[in-house]
């Protein structure tokens, strides 16, 4: 079955934008999202500013993506820490999210290639270390978009 995966870890805020936050940990991140309204005309808009540093890397399992974003974030470990308590503070937080989609237009299935299996996959503990010590949290979508 083909799959399409990423993952991202993100600083979010009702309050505090991606700029202020880009400004706090003096890293540039990959992607961000402006607060919005929720409203969908013209366009669904976010309902929080949102600070991402991405992988969306074809061919890899999700650790390998997730060891790739922990890679840029851990020399700045205690900025993270101290911004995610900060968020905290007023209903924002920072989240490491795991999106799968599992349908008919993505990777080609494992054994079609010479890849390794990427529908496996697991948490080491220096990846939950990061994420106790920076106080984020992990969400897994997984969705079966064959039907």
């Amino acid at each position: 079955m083909p799959l399409r995966q990423y993952a991202y870890f993100a600083l979010f805020s009702r309050h505090t934008s991606a700029d202020a936050m880009t400004s706090r940990l003096g890293i540039t991140p990959d992607e961000v999202r402006v607060r919005g309204s929720r409203c969908t005309e013209p366009a669904v808009l976010p309902v929080e500013h949102s600070w991402m540093i991405v992988c969306r890397e074809p061919g890899l399992r999700v650790d390998e993506q997730i060891t790739r974003i922990l890679d840029r974030l851990r020399p700045h470990s205690d900025r993270v820490r101290d911004l995610t308590r900060q968020l905290a503070g007023t209903g924002g937080g920072a989240v490491l999210q795991v999106v799968r989609h599992f349908d008919g237009a993505g990777q080609d299935p494992p054994g079609a290639t010479d890849d390794p299996d990427i529908f496996g996959w697991h948490l080491d503990r220096g990846v939950l270390d990061f994420l106790s010590a920076t106080g984020a949290e992990l969400d897994v979508d997984e969705y079966d978009m064959t039907s």
